[in-house]
């Protein structure tokens, strides 16, 4: 859960709400604002995070979720061990746009590492799934 007594998490919560409601350019706005405000490397990772979803360019997109995974490592801790496999995830995906299925197959198999972080329900679910597909897909 959010502490959305952070004002650059609200920043991102906001964007996802704008985003979920179908303005993408607002949520892209409030993503980079939070990332323009972040204060230490958890926030940079989030909004990092956030900052990728909205990428069209696999290349940015690549570039942000590298750059939230070099937040995370900076964090440390339990506060950023769910967005590791997403964040995996992320850089695979990219991978695999830029015809590059080695980079795929190695960055699927770190989500896999890290796969028992995630919360149960559906979120953890499609995570899980998008790892085992990526790696079936892959070999």
């Amino acid at each position: 859960m959010m502490d959305l007594d952070n004002p650059v998490l609200r920043l991102c919560q906001d964007g996802m709400r704008a985003e979920a409601e179908g303005r993408p350019g607002e949520a892209r706005a409030l993503f980079l604002e939070a990332w323009e405000r972040r204060g230490d490397d958890y926030e940079g990772c989030v909004a990092a995070h956030y900052m990728a979803r909205v990428q069209e360019d696999p290349r940015e997109f690549l570039r942000w979720n590298r750059e939230a995974l070099r937040h995370a490592d900076a964090v440390g801790d339990e506060r950023v061990a769910a967005f590791y496999p997403s964040l995996h995830v992320g850089v695979a995906m990219a991978c695999e746009r830029l015809d590059d299925p080695d980079g795929a197959r190695a960055a699927f198999a770190r989500a896999a590492v890290h796969v028992g972080a995630l919360p149960a329900g559906e979120y953890g679910d499609q995570l899980r799934t998008a790892v085992a597909d990526g790696q079936r897909r892959l070999g």
